[in-house]
């Protein structure tokens, strides 16, 4: 089958009053920045996505806000025996951005840290 040429070029549809806005693209312009584990939500895996524009990441999330329902540690890896980084108090927020085996894996705001908690001690989303 031959092309005849004679199609027009595809065109935007112009913008109505009821379409949301354009979304915001990211751009990678060059090697993923050294970030500090404790203070910036990306893994190997994982990454929060208001990192996006500076690491790359297989996969991206949006934080889930949770309010701690009672005292937590805040640990810096999944066993239950390591470094306790920081006590959420009961009422702080935590972004949530992976469940999983009973722990969420998220930053504390108020404490400028990431770690696990036990999703036991998260009460409802805020």
């Amino acid at each position: 089958m031959q092309n005849s040429d004679n199609s027009s070029p595809a065109t935007a549809s112009p913008a109505t009053a009821n379409s949301p806005p354009p979304r915001n693209r990211f751009a990678l312009t060059g090697r993923s920045v050294q970030i500090d584990p404790r203070r910036e939500a990306a893994r190997r895996d994982l990454a929060d996505v208001r990192l996006a524009d500076r690491v790359f990441a297989p996969h991206y999330a949006a934080p889930l806000i949770q309010i701690a329902a009672r005292p937590t540690a805040l640990r810096l890896a999944r066993d239950a025996d390591s470094e306790v980084l920081a006590t959420l108090g009961s009422g702080d927020v935590f972004e949530v951005l992976e469940l999983s085996g009973g722990l969420a894996w998220g930053s504390a705001p108020g404490h400028k840290l990431v770690g696990y908690v036990p999703t036991t001690d998260l009460g409802l989303p805020a």
